[in-house]
């Protein structure tokens, strides 16, 4: 076996290569660009190499800057993931030629499947099923629409070395033809620099389902059976799982056999894909072959019990495949989503920013978590925005959905919005349930998958009330603890006011509404005054913001994230942000240009942090005030020069009182 592996790929999958190798006591060597330096796979591998700045054209995308990493590290191997250059055959060419083994299919293999219309003619010479269409050399206009009008419409106009949904039209009519045809070829020559395309005719309500296959050097070649790919977006899979519902044992055979034939027509070695087209009668025709191991492999290896990557790695090694077909067996039912940085409700453009909070389901034998970041970690522009791939298990396919559900509602992301609300809604919907599947799924029930936005719930509205008095009322206590007074009246925790009821205020806006909630306190907790009544409400918050709640009676649980003065309400799998309003975070900008601070309410200074005289850049502490039972810090609001201090620690102020003069620093020009 190989003794070190360099993995030419970042995030997930590189993590996922990682894993497998370490098992397998294989030293591993990571690549990274000037984004990833702090990556997770840059931390689990044995050894990194920098290979670039952030974008991928010049790091992931560049084979010279990969073939060189390699050298440097003494790899005998490299292992290109999925994307990247995973399927570029001069890549694969060039390693094989310059002494590394590529843990890939052969070059040739890589070519023939490159170009979709090559594929569909070698396809047709093995026998395996086509969809009827044109896929000649032959690109006239005109010779193109009187294709497609033999073939029938609705037709597909389809690039033919593309991917991903790009250079791609449906037509309905004739009419329609040239228009359709033009702006796929501009897309497919932006995209993949080669404007061909292929016609094929569009089955109206399709499942897409293909076939995880493995080859050896040895003339070997199996299937580990079949995979539902149907739900997508974009053309994108959004969800998948094995085995595909609803296949009978005589039509996974046939599928099965076309696949083998499909893999050994181009001399195939290694984990390959062959992805087909399922219609509605039972028949299925050759979409594609994918020459390289899947995003969603995982469910192939919950079903099998074989890993995957460790066949790669046996495989591109020389030996042979670790089974044969009729050793292999199907042992219940896995459903795997991708959990994006993305937003469902804006035809899911990707979310930019850090993951502040990331919790996820426990690991087990029917919950795994495949992803390559932790909390702190940022979601780029750079790269893919997927977060995480999260596969369960069970001994059948409505155990499967119910772990989903599960699972889906403990997953826990703050910082980027995701698509884990609407995978639940996804997962739930009775169709789905029913396995009603088809390409088409997510737009037919898209009033269902994508409901308006609606503003936060009594419920959620009383979680961030609650939070917010749990957490004033333990910054409360601990000033007391600290305090040489600690029987003051400002350390009390009941809600106590100078001449005034027992009773807080707070201010909250959820989007462009806002809203004022009154907190009554009361000896064994709270009453709430909410847009739909009063609720009384009561509960234990701990350090990791989890908040242990009874509302009026009814129990649950949440986690109430705060970043500034954001509140992310997360309960079962559903997050709201609302943002706190804090008087003190709201400077008055006439005072502001005059040089004067100003408390916006009643408190007393607990810190002085400055000295008259002294200079600071805007963001710089100067007083920590503390009202309503919590600290405010009170911050420069631009570059200046402290000029005098009008409050000493312990100084009780009122509302407008001039806390300090400061002197505004213009910026020259």
């Amino acid at each position: 076996m190989f003794a070190k592996i360099l993995i030419a790929n970042r995030g997930e999958i590189a993590c996922r290569v990682i894993r497998t190798a370490r098992r397998l006591g294989i030293r591993t060597v990571a690549v990274y660009s000037d984004a990833d330096a702090g990556s997770l796979h840059v931390t689990l591998a044995d050894e990194a190499l920098r290979i670039g700045p952030a974008p991928a054209r010049e790091s992931y995308l560049c084979p010279e800057l990969i073939l060189d990493a390699a050298k440097r590290s003494g790899a005998q191997a490299i292992h290109p993931g999925y994307g990247f250059l995973s399927e570029n055959a001069d890549f694969a060419e060039t390693c094989t030629n310059a002494g590394w083994v590529f843990i890939g299919p052969p070059t040739a293999a890589i070519r023939a499947m490159g170009s979709k219309s090559a594929a569909k003619q070698i396809m047709e010479e093995a026998v395996v099923p086509l969809v009827p269409g044109y896929h000649g050399e032959d690109q006239d206009p005109d010779l193109l629409r009187a294709a497609a009008d033999r073939i029938g419409y609705p037709v597909l106009i389809k690039a033919s070395a593309g991917g991903g949904g790009k250079g791609m039209r449906v037509v309905w009519e004739t009419a329609a033809f040239d228009d359709a045809l033009a702006g796929a070829k501009r897309e497919a020559l932006s995209g993949f620099d080669d404007d061909r395309i292929l016609l094929e005719k569009y089955l109206t309500r399709p499942r897409h389902v293909e076939i995880q296959v493995f080859a050896d050097a040895h003339g070997n070649v199996i299937h580990l059976f079949e995979r539902d790919c149907s739900i997508q977006r974009r053309h994108q899979k959004v969800l998948e799982e094995a085995p595909a519902p609803g296949m009978s044992a005589e039509l996974r055979s046939r599928m099965g056999a076309a696949a083998v034939a499909a893999a050994r027509a181009i001399g195939y070695v290694g984990a390959g894909t062959v992805e087909f087209l399922l219609d509605e009668d039972g028949s299925f025709f050759f979409m594609e072959m994918n020459t390289r191991l899947q995003v969603e492999h995982p469910v192939t290896e919950m079903i099998t019990g074989q890993d995957l990557v460790e066949w790669q790695l046996r495989v591109a090694f020389g030996e042979q495949l670790p089974c044969s077909q009729e050793q292999l067996a199907i042992n219940g039912h896995a459903i795997e989503v991708r959990i994006y940085a993305e937003d469902p409700q804006r035809d899911f453009l990707p979310s930019i920013g850090t993951l502040k909070h990331l919790r996820t389901p426990l690991e087990n034998t029917h919950v795994r978590i495949d992803t390559g970041v932790r909390a702190g970690d940022e979601v780029s522009i750079h790269y893919d925005p997927m977060i995480a791939k999260l596969i369960v298990w069970d001994t059948d396919r409505s155990g499967a959905l119910r772990r989903l559900a599960a699972a889906l509602g403990d997953y826990q992301v703050v910082g980027v919005t995701t698509n884990i609300e609407f995978l639940a809604s996804l997962a739930s919907h009775p169709a789905f349930a029913a396995a009603d599947l088809d390409t088409g799924f997510i737009e037919r029930h898209r009033t269902v998958l994508f409901p308006e936005t609606r503003p936060a719930s009594d419920q959620q509205l009383a979680l961030a009330s609650l939070y917010v008095l749990l957490k004033r009322s333990r910054e409360a206590q601990q000033a007391a603890l600290l305090s040489i007074d600690p029987w003051s009246p400002w350390h009390q925790t009941n809600g106590w006011r100078m001449n005034g009821d027992n009773h807080h205020q707070l201010l909250f806006r959820d989007a462009d509404l806002d809203l004022s909630i009154t907190a009554h306190y009361r000896p064994d907790g709270y009453l709430l005054e909410l847009p739909g009544g009063s609720l009384k409400v009561r509960g234990t918050l701990d350090d990791n913001g989890d908040l242990l709640a009874d509302l009026d009676g009814s129990r649950c649980k949440a986690t109430v994230v705060r970043h500034g003065e954001d509140l992310v309400i997360v309960i079962q799998g559903r997050s709201h942000r609302l943002t706190l309003f804090d008087p003190l975070a709201h400077v008055n900008e006439q005072e502001v240009a005059g040089g004067r601070l100003t408390a916006p309410m009643p408190g007393k200074i607990v810190a002085v942090l400055v000295a008259p005289g002294e200079q600071i850049v805007k963001g710089t502490p100067l007083m920590i005030m503390e009202a309503m039972k919590m600290e405010h810090t009170i911050a420069a609001p631009r570059d200046g020069v402290v000029e005098s201090i009008h409050f000493s620690v312990g100084s009780v102020v009122s509302e407008g009182a001039e806390l300090l003069a400061f002197a505004i620093e213009e910026a020259e020009g």
